[in-house]
């Protein structure tokens, strides 16, 4: 660009700016009157309240002794139904005589979880079967053995 170029731009902005600036105007100063304040010292009433004696009141019966709540009802959910195999719960479990699942021996693979879905029993009520069973069925081993049979508690 060439100096008169510059110089040219230079002097359109300033132009402008003093354009937009003149629409600008300082504010109007208002002449007030003055106001002169006086203060007035004026006596109140003073109002003494006295409150009348409270009523004796009977002592409140002390409150009964807790009463622990009754043990949560066990819900027997009743036979295991062998759904089938299943990963996690893939052998054969041992039948008893009237074909119902009795016993089910933990193989490569299984799961304690697995093996309460596969004979369609909560797992709770499996635990509650199998007292030989710790850390909640996180831990079973092969060869462990499960009961499956509901009327009874432990394997024999």
């Amino acid at each position: 660009m060439s100096p008169a170029t510059l110089l040219a731009a230079g002097l359109l902005t300033v132009c402008g700016t003093l354009t937009l600036l003149a629409g600008c105007a300082p504010p109007e100063v208002v002449d007030a009157a003055p106001v002169t304040v006086t203060a007035t010292v004026t006596r109140t009433a003073t109002v003494t309240v006295t409150a009348a004696p409270p009523e004796p009141t009977a002592e409140a019966a002390p409150p009964p002794d807790p009463v622990p709540n009754e043990p949560a009802p066990v819900y027997e959910w009743g036979p295991a139904i062998d759904d089938g195999p299943r990963p996690g719960a893939s052998g054969d479990p041992v039948l008893d005589g009237d074909g119902e699942p009795e016993r089910y021996v933990i193989g490569p693979g299984d799961s304690f979880f697995d093996v309460a879905q596969r004979f369609n029993l909560p797992q709770q009520q499996l635990l509650r079967m199998n007292p030989q069973v710790h850390d909640y069925g996180e831990v079973v081993y092969i060869g462990d053995v499960i009961n499956l049979d509901w009327q009874k508690v432990g394997v024999d």
